[in-house]
């Protein structure tokens, strides 16, 4: 059967090839952290002309933002964990699929985020796939950042509501555009943005959004995957920062990367949109329930963030360091103080070459080329961490310097 459509689709293979744009996966043998060994996909540990192989490298492309990911406490939790509650739970929620350490994380995750409710799901794609479709109906209308993620993207197609979009952060364009939905006849108007757009570390400017949403009578929803946990003077994310907590109607976001950098997703809400996600949002009521050992693991991390000062600081600083020091020596870095902190280089194949002369020289990035981000702005999106040092921090920079000169011969 596949035999008439083998060749379509190495020829396609072929042009992702020949324009620089695969996308190799490289494989880690140690746990995340700070540093890690890359081995190849067979398991041998990847030599380098540069190191010796197996040699471990300072890992700057996870989004391991406060180090929890391999925190000793975060692992004891997940242990006990499992002797307590088994591995998995072999159903969805509403059958045999819910145990009261997914209870009580949502609670925890409701008071942390002030809001009045959350339900969990098994990633925020699958929480950002299934709100809109719930909420949302053909006399609705979604407006949408133009560079929403993905996952918002794939949520708002599911959905039969009209859909509006604003070129990024600009609150004109936003304004337009309510305005058009109110004069389309919209029954309800939801305002989606990211917190933090994640190809390129910028904020949303959060409370421009909601001072438009209440003159226009619409909710806001805000996908905060790369904020909670060091974003706001508590962690509380990109609400917080703007002081918008109780006014941001829907907050998506991840267990997957600051909250200890497993797998899982939730959103957290005004207490009826929940209720009405638990019975209508279908990544909800056909995938299976979040694994209870991560669910019990990040209790332990949000127990963790309310001491967590230091991380957030230790965070801030390596961030304020590298960005310094690298537009010090030339580098065009995408303004701002988040910790995404891209690296543009604009050409695919460059990009690309860029990241395997880093590896070499002992660190370890990624390279995003189209269509991860628009053609022409290729990057290389480095992520800093709490677990870095002063240290690694100044010889990732000096690698950056030593492989740009290799680069350019």
């Amino acid at each position: 059967m596949f035999d008439s459509v083998r060749d379509s689709v190495r020829a396609t293979l072929e042009e992702i090839e020949q324009a620089g744009l695969h996308k190799p996966e490289r494989v880690i043998g140690t746990p995340q952290s700070a540093n890690v060994e890359v081995v190849t996909a067979d398991g041998r540990p990847w030599g380098s002309p540069r190191s010796e192989a197996g040699e471990e490298v300072l890992n700057f492309c996870a989004n391991n933002y406060l180090g929890l990911a391999d925190h000793p406490e975060v692992i004891a939790a997940a242990h006990t964990a499992l002797d307590r509650w088994g591995y998995g739970m072999a159903s969805v929620r509403f059958i045999c699929g819910t145990q009261e350490v997914h209870k009580q994380l949502e609670a925890r995750l409701s008071a942390f985020l002030g809001q009045e409710d959350t339900i969990l799901y098994s990633s925020c794609f699958d929480a950002n796939g299934g709100v809109f479709e719930t909420l949302l109906g053909p006399e609705d209308a979604v407006i949408s950042d133009a560079l929403n993620h993905a996952s918002i993207i794939d949520g708002i197609r599911l959905s039969k509501a009209r859909r509006f979009r604003y070129a990024n952060r600009d609150m004109a364009d936003l304004e337009q555009q309510l305005k058009e939905a109110v004069e389309g006849g919209a029954r309800r108007k939801l305002i989606v943005t990211d917190g933090v757009f994640s190809m390129d570390g910028y904020v949303a400017p959060l409370d421009e959004i909601c001072d438009l949403a209440e003159r226009y009578d619409a909710m806001v929803m805000v996908d905060d995957s790369h904020a909670v946990g060091f974003v706001g003077p508590g962690g509380r994310g990109t609400p917080e920062l703007h002081g918008v907590m109780d006014r941001v109607d829907i907050i998506t976001g991840t267990l997957g990367k600051a909250l200890g950098g497993a797998s899982g997703g939730y959103v957290a809400a005004r207490a009826e949109i929940v209720a009405l996600l638990r019975q209508r949002s279908r990544p909800y009521l056909f995938s299976n329930t979040l694994a209870p050992v991560i669910a019990a693991a990040s209790l332990k991390v949000l127990d963790l963030l309310e001491s967590a000062g230091d991380l957030r600081e230790r965070l801030n600083a390596n961030t304020v360091l590298f960005r310094s020091r690298m537009i010090e020596e030339g580098f065009d870095v995408l303004p701002g103080d988040h910790a995404i902190a891209p690296v543009m280089i604009g050409d695919a194949a460059e990009a690309g070459r860029m990241a395997e002369l880093l590896l070499e020289r002992g660190v370890y990035v990624i390279g995003f080329s189209y269509p991860v981000v628009p053609q022409g702005q290729a990057r290389i999106r480095v992520q800093l961490s709490a677990a870095h040092s002063t240290e690694d921090v100044n010889r990732a920079v000096d690698a950056f310097v030593d492989a740009r000169a290799a680069l350019r011969g």
